[in-house]
């Protein structure tokens, strides 16, 4: 079953109506709960399609896992939400789910999943979809749905908490990303836009003018303007013909040719409304032109993907676990960074080595230090530096150890220890 037959089993079909009992849902701002989905004026911008480039594109490297938390131990799960996680619907891989959301967020400050479930209440598929408007309803009980508008004109209905709903720059609003009106605000954004276009169009005209003339071609004598003309066309016919770039002229005429030179505007005042278009997206021009450190990349990642990261992870877990499920048994769908490099490896080693020796971190943990997911044999495995024993039986092996079948008190000190083994053995 595809999309459309599902949506139109679970929420409507053409031109359909919520129940009766359904009403605007309320609001604390008393704006009218619905909201149009037009977030694409500035994104004829090739600076912003390429800022939002380079964050879509890290942002479809992260490996989405089902993983249940107990304490601080994370162990991934494998099952039907993994399954789908894996292989989100028969037209899409994992990274086309991601970056399609991941684009629809940007465009409109709101990105929408459908779940698609079995009968038996088994996760069958993930979708995304695009509506063109977007209203707010709630039941009698105070139920939240969300009906949905699509550009082809077919309406479904929706449970709201059965909906994946990612929200961006979500401030003024109670139910959307954006302004007050649920839409991107861009009115800031606008404004350099304009000056960087009023700066491309100055440089486009200043290009074309200086082609316009060639030359001057002064002739010493007086010409009446028919004469003029034919003259002219005369030099420009004897051009045409020149094969070899040389042109024959007599004492009458002085050919001026006029020097070619391109007004364009200067390097740092490009950079300027550039940065200040890519300050807007969080995305440094270190990142946008690939020559970046670690430092910085680091530093892209916490300012701008972390937090979208964070906006995934939870928006994904509320809608495809219920709270007992969430909450109570700690499953969660958590979208790793395996792939995102932004500290170098002996940081990472120090790290671990610091934490990892003395039995703070659990197996899993380390891994996910370096971005890898967990593995189930690893689940509540924690490990100190004595001979990487498992911390729960660290102590009795540090005090007792077998030595030729004999029991040897072994101290912390290791020259004690051999002279306790040597007297042991002697007695």
């Amino acid at each position: 079953m595809g999309l459309f037959d599902f949506l139109k089993k679970k929420g409507g079909g053409q031109g359909a109506t919520p129940p009766p009992s359904m009403r605007p849902a309320d609001t604390l701002s008393g704006w009218w709960p619905a909201y149009g989905q037009f977030g694409t004026d500035v994104y004829a911008s090739d600076v912003v399609q390429q800022a939002v480039q380079c964050i879509v594109r890290e942002m479809k490297k992260l490996k989405p896992r089902h993983v249940r938390t107990a304490g601080t131990d994370v162990a991934p799960v494998d099952g039907p939400v993994q399954s789908v996680l894996d292989a989100p619907n028969p037209m899409m891989t994992t990274a086309d789910l991601i970056e399609k959301v991941t684009w629809l967020l940007m465009l409109n400050y709101n990105a929408f999943v459908v779940p698609q479930w079995t009968a038996a209440g088994t996760l069958e598929a993930l979708y995304p979809i695009q509506p063109s408007s977007v209203t707010f309803l709630q039941d009698a009980g105070g139920r939240m749905f969300v009906s949905f508008t699509f550009p082809s004109g077919y309406e479904c209905t929706l449970r709201y908490d059965d909906v994946v709903h990612i929200r961006y720059s979500y401030s003024v609003n109670e139910l959307m990303g954006g302004n007050q009106a649920g839409q991107p605000d861009n009115q800031a954004l606008l404004k350099t836009l304009e000056l960087n276009e009023a700066l491309l169009s100055g440089v486009a005209k200043a290009l074309k003018s200086s082609y316009a003339v060639n030359g001057v071609v002064k002739y010493n004598t007086l010409l009446d303007d028919g004469k003029m003309d034919q003259a002219l066309k005369d030099l420009s016919d004897r051009l045409a013909r020149s094969e070899d770039g040389f042109l024959a002229m007599d004492l009458k005429g002085e050919f001026i040719p006029l020097k070619r030179e391109a007004k364009a505007v200067d390097a740092d005042t490009l950079k300027f409304v550039d940065g200040k278009i890519l300050r807007y997206f969080g995305v440094p021009l270190c990142i946008l032109e690939g020559d970046f450190t670690k430092e910085q990349y680091e530093a892209f990642y916490q300012k701008t993907l972390e937090p979208l990261i964070i906006s995934y992870n939870q928006a994904f877990t509320r809608t495809l676990f219920s709270r007992r499920e969430a909450y109570g048994y700690g499953n969660r769908v958590l979208f790793y960074s395996e792939d995102l490099v932004f500290m170098t490896m002996q940081q990472k080693l120090e790290l671990v080595r610091l934490l990892g020796d003395s039995g703070t971190l659990y197996e899993n943990e380390k891994r996910e230090i370096f971005g890898l997911r967990p593995l189930p044999e690893l689940a509540g495995v924690r490990k100190q530096s004595l001979n990487y024993v498992d911390t729960s039986i660290a102590e009795q092996y540090q005090l007792t150890a077998a030595v030729n079948g004999k029991k040897v008190t072994i101290n912390v000190d290791e020259d004690e220890s051999e002279e306790d083994g040597e007297n042991d053995e002697e007695a």
